[in-house]
């Protein structure tokens, strides 16, 4: 495992790209910054982090003719990687919130965002990036439900420890894609998964409000929400969010 530190960048999971288009770049390597001035999020969105006081990280992940039809399982291996090594950490409640985000009893703690470089119909290889509040214990007043490990658990966190204990986490978890255990992924994760199987009301990308529960998550990694009348719809990132908590 090749760890790389960087003081200041603009995005962990920028640089590692452009590293690996110049040059053979081993799989599990990672970039590590102690500030991101252009952090992202899923769809644009901006990952903020206080100065040295969270972990900001993105780590090259090459499987061995990954499919892309099946390019969610990554995702889940990786949320699961995160989840299971925060529980050596703190005791309070966590669970995924679809599609990546870690919550410690509703609020979110980490961020994940993978990007797939393709190579015909297989990803050649990901850039997974991390972003996870470690220490940081006052945010940006327009973000809501956020906490950290530190605001948690009253603990000054080591960032060295906590990122080897997670990147081996997530091996563990990866090796499950290397083996084709895909259904065990599943199974994994939706039992981790937030709200699911419990009614709760949810609001589209459209406006509308509605009572519904979440039964799965397809192939592509969308959610299946079953609607009050027994039917199901199919839902992508970003066409689906709680309409409270």
């Amino acid at each position: 495992m090749n760890i790389i530190k960087l003081n200041a960048i603009d995005s962990t999971n920028s640089y590692l790209k452009e590293l690996a288009q110049k040059s053979a770049v081993e799989t599990f390597t990672v970039i590590v910054a102690n500030h991101q001035n252009l952090g992202r999020g899923q769809l644009g969105t901006t990952w903020v982090s206080d100065d040295g006081k969270n972990l900001t990280f993105s780590v090259l992940i090459n499987l061995c003719n990954f499919k892309i039809q099946d390019q969610f399982y990554l995702s889940m291996a990786v949320s699961l990687g995160l989840i299971s090594a925060l529980r050596r950490f703190i005791s309070v409640s966590l669970k995924i919130k679809w599609p990546n985000d870690i919550l410690a009893e509703k609020d979110k703690i980490a961020g994940i965002l993978i990007e797939n470089i393709l190579r015909g119909a297989s990803i050649n290889y990901s850039i997974v990036g991390i972003g996870l509040n470690v220490n940081q214990e006052i945010f940006p007043s327009d973000i809501e439900n956020v906490s950290s490990l530190k605001s948690i658990s009253g603990v000054v966190f080591n960032k060295d420890e906590l990122l080897l204990e997670i990147l081996n986490s997530i091996k563990k978890y990866v090796r499950f894609i290397e083996n084709g255990a895909f259904e065990d992924l599943k199974k994994m994760y939706l039992a981790e998964l937030y709200k699911i199987n419990i009614p709760t009301m949810f609001e589209d990308n459209k406006g509308v409000i509605f009572l519904g529960k979440i039964i799965t998550v397809d192939v592509n990694g969308r959610l299946v929400v079953e609607l009050e009348n027994e039917t199901t719809r199919k839902f992508d990132l970003k066409e689906i969010k709680f309409a409270s908590r």
